[in-house]
Protein backbone atom coordinates (compact mmCIF):
# COMPACT_ATOMS: atom_id res chain seq x y z
CA UNK A 1 0.00 0.00 0.00
CA UNK A 2 2.11 2.82 -1.16
CA UNK A 3 -0.24 5.93 0.05
CA UNK A 4 1.38 5.01 3.74
CA UNK A 5 4.73 6.50 2.61
CA UNK A 6 2.31 8.91 0.85
CA UNK A 7 0.49 10.01 3.94
CA UNK A 8 3.26 9.06 6.14
CA UNK A 9 1.23 5.97 8.39
CA UNK A 10 2.78 3.93 10.62
CA UNK A 11 0.32 1.29 9.49
CA UNK A 12 -2.94 0.76 6.96
CA UNK A 13 -5.46 2.35 9.18
CA UNK A 14 -8.63 0.65 7.51
CA UNK A 15 -7.68 -3.09 7.48
CA UNK A 16 -10.85 -5.55 7.68
CA UNK A 17 -9.11 -7.65 10.21
CA UNK A 18 -10.08 -7.01 13.97
CA UNK A 19 -7.72 -4.88 15.95
CA UNK A 20 -8.33 -3.05 19.39
CA UNK A 21 -6.20 -0.69 18.63
CA UNK A 22 -8.47 0.75 16.02
CA UNK A 23 -11.57 0.52 18.12
CA UNK A 24 -13.88 3.80 17.88
CA UNK A 25 -16.13 4.23 20.66
CA UNK A 26 -19.76 5.40 18.90
CA UNK A 27 -22.78 5.72 20.54
CA UNK A 28 -23.93 2.72 19.94
CA UNK A 29 -20.45 0.27 20.39
CA UNK A 30 -19.73 2.21 23.63
CA UNK A 31 -23.32 1.30 25.14
CA UNK A 32 -22.25 -2.36 24.02
CA UNK A 33 -19.38 -2.22 25.97
CA UNK A 34 -21.17 -0.94 28.90
CA UNK A 35 -23.80 -2.97 28.64
CA UNK A 36 -21.57 -5.87 29.00
CA UNK A 37 -19.62 -4.56 32.01
CA UNK A 38 -22.21 -4.04 34.00
CA UNK A 39 -23.80 -7.42 33.14
CA UNK A 40 -20.97 -8.99 34.12
CA UNK A 41 -20.78 -6.69 37.82
CA UNK A 42 -24.29 -8.57 38.09
CA UNK A 43 -23.28 -11.76 38.27
CA UNK A 44 -25.44 -12.32 34.96
CA UNK A 45 -25.43 -15.93 33.36
CA UNK A 46 -26.18 -14.47 29.90
CA UNK A 47 -25.48 -11.58 27.57
CA UNK A 48 -26.71 -10.86 24.05
CA UNK A 49 -24.62 -8.88 21.43
CA UNK A 50 -26.53 -9.06 17.47
CA UNK A 51 -25.83 -6.71 14.74
CA UNK A 52 -25.72 -6.92 11.09
CA UNK A 53 -22.75 -8.01 9.07
CA UNK A 54 -19.89 -5.65 9.41
CA UNK A 55 -21.08 -3.79 12.25
CA UNK A 56 -18.49 -4.77 14.20
CA UNK A 57 -19.29 -7.61 16.61
CA UNK A 58 -16.15 -9.43 16.51
CA UNK A 59 -13.38 -6.30 17.39
CA UNK A 60 -15.97 -5.07 20.27
CA UNK A 61 -15.64 -8.60 21.44
CA UNK A 62 -11.70 -8.75 21.39
CA UNK A 63 -12.37 -5.20 22.99
CA UNK A 64 -14.27 -6.12 25.94
CA UNK A 65 -11.95 -9.45 26.45
CA UNK A 66 -8.78 -7.32 26.59
CA UNK A 67 -10.87 -4.84 28.81
CA UNK A 68 -11.31 -7.79 31.77
CA UNK A 69 -9.51 -7.53 34.89
CA UNK A 70 -7.51 -10.74 34.49
CA UNK A 71 -6.84 -11.16 38.31
CA UNK A 72 -10.36 -11.14 38.22
CA UNK A 73 -11.89 -13.01 35.10
CA UNK A 74 -10.40 -15.52 33.00
CA UNK A 75 -11.86 -15.37 29.30
CA UNK A 76 -12.37 -18.17 26.71
CA UNK A 77 -13.27 -17.46 23.47
CA UNK A 78 -14.62 -19.83 20.37
CA UNK A 79 -14.43 -17.50 17.26
CA UNK A 80 -16.97 -20.27 15.47
CA UNK A 81 -19.36 -21.82 17.69
CA UNK A 82 -20.94 -24.18 14.66
CA UNK A 83 -19.85 -27.49 16.79
CA UNK A 84 -21.92 -30.43 17.86
CA UNK A 85 -22.27 -30.06 22.04
CA UNK A 86 -19.37 -32.37 22.64
CA UNK A 87 -17.41 -30.21 20.46
CA UNK A 88 -17.77 -27.40 22.38
CA UNK A 89 -17.22 -29.01 25.48
CA UNK A 90 -13.96 -30.23 24.41
CA UNK A 91 -12.64 -26.54 22.43
CA UNK A 92 -14.11 -25.09 26.41
CA UNK A 93 -11.92 -27.44 28.31
CA UNK A 94 -8.97 -26.53 25.88
CA UNK A 95 -9.63 -23.01 26.22
CA UNK A 96 -9.44 -23.01 30.42
CA UNK A 97 -6.78 -25.22 29.99
CA UNK A 98 -8.38 -28.32 31.74
CA UNK A 99 -7.11 -32.20 30.55
CA UNK A 100 -10.61 -34.32 29.64
CA UNK A 101 -10.96 -37.10 28.20
CA UNK A 102 -12.19 -37.00 25.09
CA UNK A 103 -13.87 -40.80 24.85
CA UNK A 104 -15.95 -39.52 28.17
CA UNK A 105 -19.29 -39.02 27.46
CA UNK A 106 -21.17 -35.67 27.47
CA UNK A 107 -22.14 -36.05 30.99
CA UNK A 108 -18.36 -37.03 32.45
CA UNK A 109 -17.36 -34.22 30.08
CA UNK A 110 -19.71 -31.55 32.05
CA UNK A 111 -18.31 -33.00 35.17
CA UNK A 112 -14.91 -32.38 34.83
CA UNK A 113 -15.73 -29.08 33.03
CA UNK A 114 -17.42 -28.10 36.73
CA UNK A 115 -14.54 -29.10 38.47
CA UNK A 116 -12.18 -27.26 35.97
CA UNK A 117 -14.53 -24.04 36.57
CA UNK A 118 -14.75 -24.89 40.92
CA UNK A 119 -11.01 -24.22 40.28
CA UNK A 120 -10.69 -21.33 38.90
CA UNK A 121 -13.55 -19.61 41.34
CA UNK A 122 -11.33 -20.87 44.50
CA UNK A 123 -8.49 -18.86 42.87
CA UNK A 124 -10.46 -15.83 43.24
CA UNK A 125 -11.63 -15.67 39.53
CA UNK A 126 -14.84 -16.14 37.19
CA UNK A 127 -15.20 -16.96 33.88
CA UNK A 128 -16.74 -15.74 30.99
CA UNK A 129 -17.24 -17.27 27.17
CA UNK A 130 -17.52 -15.13 24.35
CA UNK A 131 -18.88 -17.07 21.25
CA UNK A 132 -18.62 -15.44 18.11
CA UNK A 133 -20.91 -15.79 15.25
CA UNK A 134 -23.50 -17.35 17.36
CA UNK A 135 -25.95 -17.49 14.72
CA UNK A 136 -24.47 -20.71 13.48
CA UNK A 137 -24.88 -22.30 16.32
CA UNK A 138 -27.18 -25.71 16.30
CA UNK A 139 -29.97 -25.84 18.91
CA UNK A 140 -28.20 -28.61 20.60
CA UNK A 141 -25.21 -27.04 20.91
CA UNK A 142 -27.13 -24.24 22.77
CA UNK A 143 -29.26 -26.25 25.02
CA UNK A 144 -25.66 -27.30 25.99
CA UNK A 145 -24.39 -24.24 26.79
CA UNK A 146 -27.64 -23.34 29.01
CA UNK A 147 -26.76 -26.47 30.86
CA UNK A 148 -23.43 -25.34 31.50
CA UNK A 149 -24.71 -22.09 33.25
CA UNK A 150 -26.35 -24.21 35.36
CA UNK A 151 -23.10 -24.39 37.23
CA UNK A 152 -22.78 -22.49 40.30
CA UNK A 153 -22.20 -21.84 43.45
CA UNK A 154 -24.39 -21.12 46.64
CA UNK A 155 -23.28 -17.16 45.88
CA UNK A 156 -22.79 -17.04 42.17
CA UNK A 157 -22.32 -18.23 38.68
CA UNK A 158 -19.22 -20.30 37.44
CA UNK A 159 -19.75 -19.38 33.62
CA UNK A 160 -21.11 -16.42 32.39
CA UNK A 161 -21.67 -16.21 28.63
CA UNK A 162 -21.99 -13.63 25.64
CA UNK A 163 -23.03 -13.88 22.36
CA UNK A 164 -22.37 -12.22 19.38
CA UNK A 165 -24.00 -13.13 16.60
CA UNK A 166 -26.29 -11.84 13.78
CA UNK A 167 -29.66 -11.10 13.28
CA UNK A 168 -30.46 -14.91 12.51
CA UNK A 169 -29.40 -15.41 16.36
CA UNK A 170 -32.89 -13.67 17.48
CA UNK A 171 -34.84 -15.95 14.99
CA UNK A 172 -33.46 -19.04 16.44
CA UNK A 173 -33.74 -17.94 20.15
CA UNK A 174 -37.30 -17.68 19.18
CA UNK A 175 -37.89 -21.68 18.50
CA UNK A 176 -40.06 -23.02 21.74
CA UNK A 177 -38.02 -26.02 22.25
CA UNK A 178 -35.31 -23.34 23.79
CA UNK A 179 -37.44 -20.82 25.45
CA UNK A 180 -35.75 -21.85 28.98
CA UNK A 181 -32.34 -20.13 27.56
CA UNK A 182 -34.57 -16.96 26.09
CA UNK A 183 -35.86 -16.44 29.55
CA UNK A 184 -31.92 -16.40 31.26
CA UNK A 185 -30.27 -13.43 28.50
CA UNK A 186 -31.05 -10.65 30.83
CA UNK A 187 -29.04 -8.13 29.25
CA UNK A 188 -28.95 -7.67 25.40
CA UNK A 189 -27.79 -5.11 23.21
CA UNK A 190 -28.31 -4.58 19.33
CA UNK A 191 -25.59 -2.89 17.25
CA UNK A 192 -26.52 0.18 14.98
CA UNK A 193 -24.65 1.30 11.77
CA UNK A 194 -22.64 4.38 12.35
CA UNK A 195 -24.58 7.68 11.28
CA UNK A 196 -22.92 10.41 8.72
CA UNK A 197 -21.31 12.47 12.03
CA UNK A 198 -20.43 9.33 13.29
CA UNK A 199 -18.62 8.03 9.88
CA UNK A 200 -16.49 11.50 9.67
CA UNK A 201 -15.19 11.01 13.05
CA UNK A 202 -14.70 7.17 12.81
CA UNK A 203 -12.32 7.83 9.36
CA UNK A 204 -10.67 10.52 11.73
CA UNK A 205 -9.90 8.36 14.51
CA UNK A 206 -8.76 5.35 12.47
CA UNK A 207 -6.11 7.71 10.37
CA UNK A 208 -4.96 9.36 13.42
CA UNK A 209 -4.66 5.68 15.15
CA UNK A 210 -2.51 4.87 12.00
CA UNK A 211 -0.19 7.96 12.32
CA UNK A 212 -1.87 10.12 10.18
CA UNK A 213 -0.88 14.37 11.17
CA UNK A 214 -1.76 15.97 8.22
CA UNK A 215 -4.73 18.57 7.35
CA UNK A 216 -8.30 16.36 7.27
CA UNK A 217 -8.76 14.40 4.47
CA UNK A 218 -12.53 13.48 4.32
CA UNK A 219 -14.72 17.27 3.32
CA UNK A 220 -18.16 17.06 3.83
CA UNK A 221 -19.12 16.22 0.13
CA UNK A 222 -16.99 12.88 0.27
CA UNK A 223 -18.06 12.00 3.52
CA UNK A 224 -21.70 12.42 2.64
CA UNK A 225 -21.19 9.78 -0.10
CA UNK A 226 -19.08 7.63 2.19
CA UNK A 227 -21.95 7.27 4.69
CA UNK A 228 -25.04 6.83 1.83
CA UNK A 229 -22.76 4.26 -0.16
CA UNK A 230 -21.50 2.43 3.09
CA UNK A 231 -24.90 2.66 4.55
CA UNK A 232 -23.04 3.32 7.85
CA UNK A 233 -21.17 0.25 8.19
CA UNK A 234 -17.72 -0.12 9.97
CA UNK A 235 -16.30 -2.90 7.84
CA UNK A 236 -17.98 -1.21 4.01
CA UNK A 237 -16.70 2.54 5.49
CA UNK A 238 -12.86 0.35 5.64
CA UNK A 239 -13.42 -1.20 2.50
CA UNK A 240 -14.24 2.04 0.71
CA UNK A 241 -11.98 4.38 2.77
CA UNK A 242 -8.95 2.31 1.58
CA UNK A 243 -9.95 1.67 -1.92
CA UNK A 244 -10.57 5.52 -2.02
CA UNK A 245 -7.21 6.57 -0.17
CA UNK A 246 -5.19 4.72 -3.10
CA UNK A 247 -6.90 6.77 -5.67
CA UNK A 248 -5.84 9.61 -4.07
CA UNK A 249 -2.58 8.38 -3.68
CA UNK A 250 -2.18 7.52 -7.47
CA UNK A 251 -3.24 11.54 -8.43
CA UNK A 252 -1.24 12.84 -6.05
CA UNK A 253 -3.95 14.46 -4.68
CA UNK A 254 -4.38 16.20 -1.01
CA UNK A 255 -8.21 15.39 -0.05
CA UNK A 256 -10.78 13.19 -0.69
CA UNK A 257 -13.39 14.17 -3.22
CA UNK A 258 -16.99 12.53 -4.22
CA UNK A 259 -15.01 11.19 -7.10
CA UNK A 260 -12.94 9.29 -5.52
CA UNK A 261 -15.57 6.98 -3.19
CA UNK A 262 -17.30 6.83 -6.32
CA UNK A 263 -15.08 5.45 -8.48
CA UNK A 264 -14.31 3.33 -5.19
CA UNK A 265 -18.40 2.36 -4.96
CA UNK A 266 -18.18 0.70 -8.75
CA UNK A 267 -15.91 -1.51 -7.46
CA UNK A 268 -17.57 -2.86 -4.22
CA UNK A 269 -20.19 -5.03 -5.07
CA UNK A 270 -21.49 -5.17 -1.67
CA UNK A 271 -21.97 -1.05 -1.02
CA UNK A 272 -24.76 0.98 -1.96
CA UNK A 273 -24.81 2.98 -5.44
CA UNK A 274 -25.49 6.30 -5.23
CA UNK A 275 -28.39 7.63 -6.86
CA UNK A 276 -28.66 10.15 -9.66
CA UNK A 277 -30.43 13.20 -9.49
CA UNK A 278 -33.24 12.36 -11.77
CA UNK A 279 -33.74 9.12 -9.77
CA UNK A 280 -34.80 10.95 -6.67
CA UNK A 281 -37.67 12.81 -8.83
CA UNK A 282 -38.69 9.73 -10.44
CA UNK A 283 -39.08 7.88 -6.98
CA UNK A 284 -41.84 9.84 -5.44
CA UNK A 285 -43.55 9.51 -8.49
CA UNK A 286 -43.42 6.05 -9.32
CA UNK A 287 -44.17 5.67 -5.78
CA UNK A 288 -47.46 7.54 -5.76
CA UNK A 289 -48.57 5.65 -9.23
CA UNK A 290 -48.86 2.13 -6.95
Amino acid sequence: MNYLAYLRLREPPFSVTPDTSFFYPCRSSQEALNTLLIALQNGEGFIKITGEVGTGKTLLCRKFLSTLDARQWMSAYIPNPDLEPRSLLLALAEELGAKLDPAADQHRLLRALNRALLDVARSGRRVVLCMDESQAMPLETLETVRLLTNLETEKRKLLHVVLFGQPELDHKLSKGNIRQLRQRITFQHDLDALNEEEVGHYFAHRMRVAGYAGPPLLGKAARRLLFRSSRGIPRLVNILSHKALLLLYGEGGTALEPRHIRLAVLDTPASARPRRWWQALVAPVTGALK
